[in-house]
């Protein structure tokens, strides 16, 4: 599944969408503690996280992430947007916890 065909999907928003949209997600990956998902998160993931901040962006390109998905209606707060349309980093918002939002990647993913 392609990061643009979440762009569609019922229930998520376009925050802003990066230069990626063609890339192929791998899995959803869930974490919210920033040194845990820098080691541990697969490469090409769409990283669903409630952190807004500029630092979930550096940690999004470290560990090579598809895309973000802020869950339960986070937003980026101004620095941290400034720096996803800088960087290019495609960043999707749900109101959806954390687990539905991933739960309805991985149900994409597998269809």
């Amino acid at each position: 599944m392609k990061v643009s065909e979440l762009f569609q999907e019922e229930g998520f928003q376009v925050l802003n969408k990066g230069d990626n949209d063609q890339r192929e997600i791998s899995k959803p990956y869930c974490c919210d503690l920033l040194s845990i998902a820098m080691g541990k998160m697969p490469a090409d993931s769409a990283w669903v996280t409630v952190m807004g901040n500029i630092n979930t962006l550096a940690v999004a390109a470290l560990a090579d992430a598809a895309c973000i998905i802020l869950a339960e209606s986070s937003r980026l707060d101004v620095p941290a947007a400034d720096k996803a349309r800088e960087q290019g980093i495609t960043v999707l918002v749900t109101d959806l916890p954390i687990f539905d939002a991933a739960l309805k990647v991985h149900h994409k993913l597998n269809a």
